[in-house]
């Protein structure tokens, strides 16, 4: 029976135990670029002994940031920093994993501490310092009241994909060990997905068939890259939360094709697409969604959401309903979460000798 201190392997990559960094958003890059902070955050998680540190989403395109202070992967001069980051990761028995994400139409705005608001729409088209146009399949807002996004053409869906994939290509040149597409929180990909956003006519909208289109090209746009020794994982809403909306049903079904293209793991969260959504938020609440998945699709899932205790982590790998917990908030408040977690549950701590004393 696996438990939450047993190591998971991956094609080529062996995490040392069954805990990941949740990606979190830190608003800390200038156009794009992470910088002290970022080595700070996220070495910090290597050191308390997380199996997989995962960096917050970063943009494959400037207009894909949530805020101007987004982390981006769209240059290949970001790839410098990057690399050290993955080095030092590496160097304290960490997996290094990278998320690549559009925010589609809820890009463009505040940081949260400035109030998350839309920003106004830069006076020309290149300068994105400050606000752009945001970009959706469909051009419904998220908040009534912002403004509409620009719905896609074809040829620009179209070069979403070369994005991803030019992304991952960076990615793999600064050494990481895992890639993730993010298409979950109501950002760009989950936007097609789900037909509360998507209204489309064309092959890229309408039936479930065409609204996962674009998620299962960038995912064999991005496989086609990727050595095979590199893990491709996808994060998804797994439910919208509401009427009409994307649910576990289409989720399963979505996982099982994402299989077949030679991804790794679902990491599987909810909601984020609508405002308002019913969520009964508590703890380890989306972790049905990973057990049903990893049962019904027949592929690994990640558990996420308000695990807190280590007790409460291990039963979750005990007894298959994931095969990896991520942790977000929990892992703010405690850097060193990991090490606690083994002590409790009485098994190794994952202790740099330099703290050796303290456990």
């Amino acid at each position: 029976m696996p438990h939450l201190f047993d190591p998971f392997e991956q094609r080529g990559v062996t995490f040392r135990n069954r805990i990941a960094v949740s990606p979190m958003c830190q608003y800390s890059s200038d156009n794009g670029f992470a910088n002290d902070w970022h080595l700070v955050h996220l070495v910090s998680r290597a050191v308390g002994g997380a199996g997989l540190v995962m960096t917050e989403a970063a943009a494959v395109e400037p207009k894909g940031r949530i805020t101007p202070l987004d982390l981006g992967i769209w240059d290949d001069a970001h790839v410098e920093m990057l690399a050290h980051i993955v080095d030092l990761i590496h160097r304290n028995g960490s997996v290094a994993g990278i998320q690549l994400a559009h925010a589609g139409r809820k890009a463009s705005t505040s940081p949260p501490w400035e109030g998350g608001q839309v920003l106004p729409a830069a006076a020309t088209p290149t300068d994105t310092s400050v606000g752009w146009q945001a970009i959706a399949p469909s051009a419904i807002p998220f908040n009534a009241a912002d403004p509409a996004p620009m719905a896609l053409s074809l040829d620009n869906i179209q070069g979403l994909t070369t994005d991803f994939v030019k992304a991952a290509q960076r990615a793999i040149a600064a050494g990481f060990d895992v890639i993730e597409i993010h298409a979950a929180h109501g950002y760009l990909l989950h936007e097609f997905l789900s037909p509360l956003s998507n209204q489309r006519t064309d092959d890229y909208g309408g039936s479930f068939e065409n609204r996962i289109r674009l998620v299962l090209d960038i995912v064999a746009g991005v496989r086609t890259v990727l050595p095979d020794s590199i893990p491709l994982w996808v994060r998804i809403s797994a439910c919208d939360w509401m009427p009409q909306g994307w649910d576990i049903g289409q989720s399963i079904a979505l996982s099982d094709k994402l299989r077949a293209l030679g991804v790794d793991l679902i990491d599987c969260s909810s909601g984020g697409l609508v405002p308002g959504a019913s969520i009964p938020v508590g703890a380890g609440y989306q972790t049905t969604f990973a057990e049903r998945i990893r049962r019904e699709a027949n592929i690994a899932t990640g558990a996420v959401g308000l695990i807190t205790a280590p007790a409460q982590a291990d039963h979750i790998i005990r007894t298959e309903q994931a095969d990896l917990v991520l942790l977000a908030r929990e892992l703010l408040r405690d850097p060193y979460w990991p090490m606690r977690a083994a002590k409790e549950l009485r098994q190794p701590v994952p202790t740099p000798l330099q703290y050796a004393r303290a456990w």
